[in-house]
Order: structure tokens, then sequence, then C-alpha cells
């Protein structure tokens, strides 16, 4: 049996409320800039039943100009990005703008592979409620008049299909979901496949998800989300680790990371940005949306593990983190009996108080948020933190903090007990 490649992340793209782009995605973090704010009334649909909610949504987002901005690409690519997807809804256009730019990122389009040992994983299920909504009327005033393109466009394996049209990859590729988990489950099979030799190149996709009026409702309903109890400016409600918190705040964000084999990556003198150093995933068996500590305190344990390293070479930990009353309590519990108080331990923040939470993408955004804090050497403010729940943890306060990070962890839960933890670490680490 051949001993398994190793995965280095050789391109990143990303787009959310706070930036277009990685250099400007690191300085937002650097700077603490929030992107939280009222949710616009986009459609008819949404008129009636729910109030104006808080959310993190792409206001001013231009397809055209984002593709535009990829000048190093050639222009056949980029004439072909806006053939495909100029139409498509946001989801998809935010997905090909995010990939287009892993793939100038990684120097793809300078020293190419072959088309079939390029793969893609796209982290998402259900992405596209707005869409669908927005249809419906459409559908209901005259069947006939439904768009054509609509049994294509409400699966999610839309973006894999249009994406890979886009950038002409035919190797492996796929969806997977696992809820607010789904970006984290996406690198760990991204990973699997690279390691593994199926593919020397893979693309793992954050997709955004797309919430519709009546997901938002149900969101409420369960008491998940912020916006229902408490106070302040809307850049004020999203308090990860705070004794105040209330509950998530919904994001809109796509991202993008090009695993690669280490091999393929030297062939093609690309620079690595980090290697995926370790990753764990597990079920609780358990349908609902009730954290678990065992769960969550096992699958970071084991992805140090299979890091090759112990708990105290973890510089910091980018947190699943929501703002949740039960879920924060429970991570932070679990880090505690990863990182005991015998270590001085690792930072911790949480990306969503800047950017809310981005769903099926979070994993892959946070990510790009952990990567370019380990690169630039610093770890980005926790938002809105004024009376931590656990004070002995190493918190982020209100500024951004200098902080050397060998390795950065970064964890990833969902709804119906999906656990994931990935390690990243610098190429120049053993």
């Amino acid at each position: 049996m051949t001993a398994p490649c190793e995965v280095v992340v050789t391109g990143t793209g990303v787009l959310c409320s706070t930036a277009a782009g990685t250099e400007a995605f690191a300085a937002a973090l650097r700077d603490g800039v929030s992107g939280i704010g009222l949710r616009p009334v986009l459609h008819e649909a949404e008129q009636e039943g729910l109030r104006p909610t808080l959310s993190a949504d792409l206001r001013g987002f231009d397809f055209r100009a984002a593709v535009a901005a990829r000048a190093g690409l050639p222009e056949r690519l980029r004439a072909s990005a806006v053939r495909v997807a100029g139409r498509a809804p946001l989801a998809i256009r935010a997905a090909v703008a995010v990939a287009l730019e892993a793939w100038e990122s990684a120097g793809l389009h300078r020293v190419p592979v072959p088309a079939d040992r390029i793969g893609i994983v796209v982290a998402g299920h259900n992405l596209g409620g707005r869409y669908a909504e927005e249809v419906r009327p459409r559908y209901s005033n005259s069947p006939v008049h439904l768009p054509a393109r609509y049994p294509l466009r409400f699966m999610d394996t839309d973006h894999v299909g249009t994406v890979s049209q886009v950038l002409g990859i035919t190797g492996e590729g796929y969806t997977v979901g696992g809820a607010s988990a789904s970006g984290n489950v996406a690198i760990i099979n991204g990973s699997r496949l690279v390691a593994a030799g199926a593919v020397d190149v893979c693309l793992v996709l954050g997709a955004l998800t797309d919430l519709s009026a009546m997901e938002l409702q149900g969101f409420y309903n369960l008491g998940a989300m912020a916006g229902v109890n408490g106070d302040g400016a809307p850049h004020e409600r999203c308090r990860p680790f705070d004794a105040d918190r209330e509950g998530f705040v919904p994001g809109q964000g796509a991202a993008c990371l090009v695993l690669e084999s280490a091999e393929s990556a030297a062939r093609r003198r690309a620079p690595a940005w980090a290697r995926v150093a370790g990753h764990a995933l597990r079920l609780d068996g358990n349908g609902l949306a009730d954290p678990s500590i065992d769960g969550e305190s096992w699958v970071m344990t084991r992805a140090i593990h299979r890091a090759g390293i112990g708990p105290d070479r973890i510089g910091y930990v980018n947190a699943h983190g929501t703002g949740s009353t039960k879920g924060d309590e429970v991570e932070l519990t679990a880090l505690r009996e990863v990182f005991p108080p015998e270590i001085a331990g690792p930072w911790v923040n949480s990306t969503k108080g800047l950017i809310g939470h981005c769903l099926c993408a979070a994993g892959v955004v946070e990510a790009v948020a952990s990567l370019v804090q380990m690169r630039e050497g610093f770890v980005h403010p926790n938002a809105n933190l004024r009376a931590p729940i656990d004070p002995a943890r190493r918190l982020v306060g209100a500024l951004a903090q200098p902080a050397e990070i060998g390795y950065a962890m970064s964890n990833g839960f969902g709804f119906g007990g999906f656990n994931t933890s990935v390690v990243f670490g610098r190429p120049d680490r053993g």
C-alpha cells in the first residue's frame, strides 16, 4: 500500500459581507470590521410575516466586476465565466467568483494540471431557498413560464456543474452536506481525494446559502437566531462567547480552497500556504440540534493526533462559536478538555461575530480566515465580547493581537450531530 500524499493549500478565494478577495478579507479581520446589519427585503414574497432581520449580506456584490478583477486570468476564461454564470442565481455567481480567485491564486492558469486530475467538492445543501421563493410567483401565475433551467438551478449539484464547466474540470466531483459543518466535511473529503491519489488538485468550494423568508422564520422559531430578544445596534447583536449572547446572525458568504498534493505543488513551483496536517469527523447519533461535549472534544483530540503533534503545539483555534446559548458553552467546555489548565492554551476567536454565520460555507470561509491569520501573524478580535463566559480561556479581546501560529485548528459543528475539526500547519513546520 502506498503512503498517502501530503496535502497542501496552494490557493484561496473568499467573498463575504466585509470583503471581496483574500487580501481585503485579511485586512478586514485585522481591523475587526463588522458586516452585520439589517437584512434588506428583496422580494415581495418576503413582505409578509417576517419583520426586518439581522444578517450579514453581500450588499453591492457585482459579479461582472468580480470576474474583471481577476486580471491575471486569460480573457477567454473570464469571458466563459460571464457567459456561463452571468444570469445564474446569487449562490452560483458567488461560487464562480471565489473559484476564479482561488484558481488564479494557485497559479493554475500559468502552470496547468491535466483536467482529469482536478476534482471539486462543494460544501452545501438546500442552498437555493430564496431563489425558489423568488421563482414561485412566476410559476403560480403561469406554470409554463417557469424558467427552463429551473430543474438544474434548484439542485445543489449546479455548483459542481457550473464551476467545472467554467474551469474545465473533468476529475471527480460531488457535493457534501453536514449542516453548519459542511465546509469542514468538504475540506476533509477533498483532502482524502488528494491524499489517496484520486486527483492531484481539488477545489473545495464553500457555497453560499441563500435563505428564504420561511427558512429564516424556521431558525427563529427554533430559538437559534439573534434578534428575538436583546438590544443594541445591529453589529452588536452577534456575541460569541459572551454572557449576553442571543443566537447566531445569518451571513452570506462563499469561499474556495485549492488543495494539492505536495508533489504536484512542487512540480508546478506553486507556493504552499499551509499543510492540511490533521482532521476528524464524527457523528453523535443524534438528529436534533443539541451539541455534544464528547463529540466535539473527540474530533479536536483526534485531529491533533493525526497531525502528529500534542495539544500544546496548537497556537490558535478558530472556534465554531455561533453566539448560541448552549453551543458556545459546550464548545468552551470541550476546549477545556482538549487544552487542560497546565497548557497555556491557544488563542480562541470566532469569525462569525464579524461576518455572521455563513452556514454551509462557514467551514471554508473560516479556513481562509485561519490561513490568513497564520500567514500574517495575528488573531482577529472577538466582536462584542464584553463578559466572557469562560475568562480562563485565551479569548481574543476587542483588538487584534500579534500571534506566532505554527498550527491552527478550525472547528465546525452542525445540527444533526456533525462534529468536525481540521488542523492546518505552516508548511515550514514538521
